[in-house]
């Protein structure tokens, strides 16, 4: 592997006449298929850490994709999250591959139980983060509508969002902070429309798909699932993780302590231990 979080190029593919950028670098000297990043609300690129992409990349190629309009990509945002997934597909399509595992953080996490379920014979494996099912409990704190979508996020408010409250999740943050901006030709940042398009596709991802069986619809995801959250996630209630470590057949769950929204970034060794043995078993 000679490319790194740091070094791989942006490149871009052409879907329905946009440019979608992405990034694509690893270990191709493997039977795993590559790894496509699906990232949170408003993230591009480089809002993920480079400790966990490269350290995944060891075992396999990672893809890091910014969807329609999002970043460095072209177009008009989507409004709903099934498009969302789709418009991932269809990328993968592009790129000619017939088979990936897929990670999903937050409102990526929303985008890959969709893609999993829309397009089953697509993927492999299925990574969620910091997210939960359409349907699950919605009760984020207060405090979370106005540092989300601050339209020049603060390192504070990635703080409060993503970490624990102890002096040891404290200096994580920093950390992690710190390892986010280390790529000198970042990503530009994502527009408030993409935002307002998100905050959309969210509301409408909240009904139940059905009321009397909410989350039936898991039961047919079948793929191997690898679940992660912190004990308290302020953004997207800890509970949904159990909501679907209960209704997908073939899932496992990690709670990791002290942690919030972004447990992976909180624990990276920790979560580089955990998912790499997922993928690999």
């Amino acid at each position: 592997m000679t490319d790194t979080h740091q070094t791989a190029q942006t490149r871009f593919s052409e879907i329905d006449g946009e440019r979608f950028a992405y990034r694509r670098w690893g270990n191709t000297a493997t039977e795993q298929p590559p790894l496509l990043m699906l990232q949170h609300f408003r993230g591009g690129m480089d809002h993920w850490d480079p400790l966990m992409t490269d350290g995944l990349a060891q075992g396999r190629e990672v893809i890091l994709f910014n969807g329609r309009g999002v970043a460095s990509s072209s177009g008009q945002p989507r409004r709903r999250i099934e498009d969302m997934a789709d418009d991932a597909a269809a990328f993968v399509g592009v790129l000619g591959l017939e088979k990936i595992d897929v990670l999903g953080f937050s409102l990526g996490g929303f985008q890959a139980l969709d893609l999993t379920w829309r397009h089953p014979a697509l993927i492999r494996k299925l990574m969620l983060l910091g997210t939960g099912p359409r349907g699950g409990n919605p009760d984020m704190e207060p405090k979370v509508l106005t540092a989300a979508p601050r339209p020049v996020p603060t390192y504070e408010d990635f703080e409060y969002l993503f970490f624990g409250r102890s002096e040891v999740a404290k200096r994580a943050a920093s950390e992690f902070w710190q390892r986010r901006h280390q790529r000198e030709d970042q990503d530009p940042p994502t527009s408030q429309e993409v935002a307002s398009a998100q905050i959309e596709a969210n509301m409408l991802y909240l009904p139940r798909v059905s009321e009397g069986d909410p989350f039936a619809y898991l039961r047919q995801i079948k793929q191997p699932t690898f679940i992660l959250n912190g004990v308290n996630d302020v953004m997207i209630p800890t509970i949904n993780s159990f909501y679907m470590a209960r209704n997908l057949p073939n899932a496992q769950l990690f709670i990791y302590p002290d942690a919030g929204h972004g447990a992976q970034f909180q624990y990276p060794e920790r979560f580089l231990y955990h998912a790499t043995r997922f993928l690999s078993e």
